[in-house]
């Protein structure tokens, strides 16, 4: 062996240990991103049920009302008839309300009627609950047995106080379906993970084997194609995370899961009046069937609407015309639209962002303005890109919900989606609703144009 090759040989072992570690690093955070993704899916679904549960205590609130406001704090006549109502009320297969004193004692339980009138002060779930329920109300994961299945399964129970009475309500979800759902997509990203590695072992080793065995200046050639090659796939990885992030995160509006809990409040509300023959049944349910051809269209909207192919091939002007036809196909509200050239003016990620405004803002308008004029202009100032949309729909308040920590504090998951979109690249977004409609603005500064494109541009604007 040449002494060429002996030191060809002896380069190959920090070689091999370089790569090595490059791709356990790359797997690494490609774990870490995934993961957090995973969490963040369900962190937004334990939301979502603390949400839910917190609607259907409202419902039972609602439905004990005129009876417990009316009555004394002694009044055992209306504590019966309380305790009868919420023994009648349930959500699906195995949601329920129970009441216990503020004792301990149990007082209403209609799934689990042996802890009738048992002091269960020392049980520690229930003992949280209750503090919970004396402190205003909230939430408490733990384990109970699950009424269709007779097995323990983990529970967010949910807990407020009436006072008056010194009774506690509290209802929960069972989320075992949750936890199994997390549980099975970490074992996929496992064994994702894994075979990656072994995949790019598998190629890596040989590839470097084979260069030792070319000579010294073929070896040099391949060994910057491997090094080019691996920096390719390390980029390619971190960024096909960042998308797939993205893409999760983006997705999670909770636009179908609001349609979804009315549907099922409405059909909550239709099975009450079926059983009190009230003629306004009928009426509810086709309520609940045009709240589920909602939730149906915007989850074909979702699926159409990943990305749109024109914003890449044709530029943000025709994926913008192509977005606005789709929208007065569907709504018959015919939208003035204005714009300049921006083709190959914005780089991609900020043609993204504009796009996903106006989309957003446009679904906004289809759901809940009720406007029947809509003006989109697309301009460019000395200032950069902005862009003006317009409607002449009923408005909103954009601070009503600003003291709900489940929105953004532009008042809702959309608008601080879209703020966070333009923020991203020093842009801002600017919203003024009155009752005779709704005028969002978002602007891009000038420093987002391509360099080439600025002069261009520039003539445009002038």
């Amino acid at each position: 062996m040449t002494l060429r090759l002996q030191i060809l040989a002896l380069s190959l072992i920090p070689l091999l240990l370089a790569i090595l570690a490059i791709t356990s690093l790359v797997t690494w955070q490609s774990s870490q991103l995934s993961k957090e993704g995973i969490q963040t899916f369900q962190q937004s679904m334990l939301a979502a049920k603390q949400e839910e549960l917190e609607n259907y205590v409202e419902l039972a609130m609602t439905a004990i009302g005129p009876v417990y406001d009316a009555a004394a704090p002694d009044d055992e006549i209306a504590q019966e008839r309380v305790k009868q109502i919420l023994k009648g009320l349930s959500f699906g297969q195995d949601g329920y309300f129970y009441v216990y004193h503020y004792d301990g004692t149990n007082i209403v339980h209609p799934r689990q009627p042996f802890r009738i009138g048992k002091n269960w002060a020392d049980h520690p779930d229930v003992a949280a609950l209750l503090e919970h329920a004396q402190n205003g109300g909230g939430f408490h994961h733990y384990v109970w047995e699950k009424p269709s299945s007779s097995e323990s399964s983990d529970k967010l129970g949910y807990a407020v106080g009436l006072d008056k009475w010194n009774w506690m309500l509290g209802t929960g979800a069972y989320i075992d379906d949750i936890l199994a759902h997390t549980d099975a997509a970490n074992d996929s990203l496992s064994t994702s993970i894994n075979q990656t590695f072994l995949i790019v072992a598998l190629i890596t080793v040989p590839a470097v084997l084979a260069v030792f065995g070319t000579g010294i200046i073929i070896n040099l050639r391949e060994r910057r194609l491997a090094d080019t090659k691996l920096k390719e796939l390390t980029q390619r990885i971190v960024d096909t995370q960042e998308e797939e992030r993205s893409r999760i995160a983006r997705e999670l509006h909770d636009g179908i899961s609001q349609n979804m809990v009315g549907v099922r409040y409405v059909l909550d509300l239709a099975e009450r009046q079926v059983r009190d023959g009230k003629e306004t049944a009928l009426a509810t349910i086709e309520r609940g069937a045009g709240a589920l051809n909602t939730a149906i269209k915007e989850v074909r909207r979702i699926s159409h609407d990943l990305r749109p192919g024109q914003l890449d091939d044709l530029g943000l002007t025709a994926a913008l015309e192509s977005l606005i036809n789709n929208f007065e196909e569907r709504t018959n509200v015919e939208v003035d639209f204005e714009s300049v050239a921006f083709k190959n003016v914005l780089p991609s990620d900020a043609k993204t962002a504009v796009y996903r405004v106006a989309q957003e803002a446009l679904n906004n308008i289809e759901r809940h303005a009720g406007a029947t004029q809509v003006k989109l202009r697309l301009s460019s100032t000395n200032a950069g890109l902005e862009m003006v949309i317009v409607d002449n729909g009923r408005g909103f308040n954009p601070t009503q919900n600003r003291n709900d920590k489940t929105v953004g504090p532009s008042g809702g998951l959309g608008l601080r989606n879209m703020q966070e979109r333009m923020e991203h690249f020093n842009g801002s977004l600017d919203v003024l609703s009155t009752p005779k409609g709704t005028r969002l603005v978002a602007r891009l500064p000038r420093s987002i144009y391509l360099t080439s494109s600025k002069d261009v541009l520039e003539q445009t604007s002038a």
